[in-house]
């Protein structure tokens, strides 16, 4: 069971998707995929508890720079 049947912020329809969900902590970025619901109407991404938990712990692995068992896929750049 769900534990929403339309979107809590525009009582839209919600549909099950995989995305992408940035993460920083500190100066570092990861791009993490997950199973979200997402909202038809206003894009509102509903995230699992479980998942939620695991976007903590690795924003708190981004700030300590404790980036091993990740992977390295590119370079983030800051332009003025």
């Amino acid at each position: 069971m769900k534990p929403f049947d339309k979107c809590p912020i525009c009582a839209g329809e919600l549909e099950q998707r995989t995305v992408e969900k940035l993460l920083r902590g500190g100066v570092h970025t990861a791009a993490v995929k997950v199973r979200a619901q997402v909202c038809l109407r206003c894009g509102e991404r509903l995230y699992s508890k479980q998942d939620v938990e695991r976007f903590e712990d690795i924003r708190a692995k981004l700030e300590l720079q404790q980036t091993e068992g990740f992977r390295l896929v590119g370079q983030s750049f800051e332009v003025a």
